[in-house]
């Protein structure tokens, strides 16, 4: 897994707004296949977020489409994002791991942005 993967995949799952919801609907496509109405039931989304957040992470590489654009094609995960979400659940499953993010103990600031520590 490449660094550029890596950071892709840390700003498309974490490092924006939608993060959480994309995190859910891999987390869903890690237990079975879906299309995007599938997922909008599953997790209680309106399909068009569902339907928002596929066509982010379908760009970005993390799912696929097997069967092409045809309607109602189910998703499925790329085998590199389900690498990456056991080595981010691995990560945070580590015993003494340190609270906090990243970004707050290599800059200073707490993880609200305040002022330096």
């Amino acid at each position: 897994m490449t660094p550029g993967f890596r950071s892709l995949m840390w700003y498309v799952l974490f490092g924006t707004r939608g993060g959480p919801n994309r995190r859910r609907i891999l987390d869903e496509l890690l237990r079975t296949p879906a299309n995007a109405h599938q997922l909008s039931e599953s997790l209680a989304l309106d399909y068009r977020t569902v339907r928002h957040h596929l066509r982010l992470l379908e760009q970005s590489g993390a799912v696929t489409r097997p069967v092409g654009d045809a309607y109602a094609s189910p998703y499925e995960i790329a085998a590199s994002t389900a690498a990456y979400l056991e080595t981010v659940v691995e990560s945070e499953r580590a015993p003494g791991r340190p609270s906090g993010s990243r970004f707050a103990r290599k800059s200073g600031r707490s993880a609200t942005g305040g002022a330096p520590r």
